[in-house]
């Protein structure tokens, strides 16, 4: 099997554990559908080449044990006491949307720091976070990021 060229993708993440494995991961999965369709519309390829940019859903302990990816676009899916993702982002990236005691999407609206955790306080409110974050626009203007970055760094 050829290598796998790691600088070519966008890191989705989850929880390890069975509560975020049953619950988050198939928001990962939907997260990484549209990531998938703006990408495509976004950064297209050419020529038969293969696309620039690949988003890839992947558990907490796989990324946090590869320095290497970790300056790389991240989306971290499920809150800090079952994604440790999430759980080392909350205080380093700023706060996109917060609803009290309810639910979080962060990120750097400006795109200079394109690393994002959307969660909610229990399963049915990081739902409700990832509509949000989907229907708002917020992972579409996180994908621009990603695509400015990608040409920026000419992948």
């Amino acid at each position: 099997m050829a290598d796998i060229d790691t600088s070519r993708l966008l890191w989705i993440v989850t929880g390890v554990q069975l509560r975020a494995e049953l619950g988050d991961r198939s928001l990962a999965y939907r997260i990484e559908g549209e990531a998938r369709r703006l990408l495509k519309e976004l950064l297209p390829s050419g020529d038969g080449e293969p696309a620039r940019m690949t988003p890839v859903v992947v558990a907490d302990v796989y990324y946090l044990n590869n320095e290497d990816i970790q300056d790389q676009p991240v989306i971290s899916v499920g809150g800090p006491g079952v994604n440790a993702v999430s759980n080392s982002l909350l205080n380093d990236v700023a706060t996109a949307v917060a609803i009290e005691n309810s639910l979080l999407v962060q990120m750097d609206v400006e795109m200079n720091d394109l690393r994002c955790a959307v969660w909610g306080m229990d399963h049915l409110q990081t739902v409700q976070a990832v509509d949000l974050f989907l229907a708002k626009g917020y992972l579409e203007m996180f994908i621009r990021g990603v695509v400015k970055w990608a040409e920026e760094t000419k992948l």
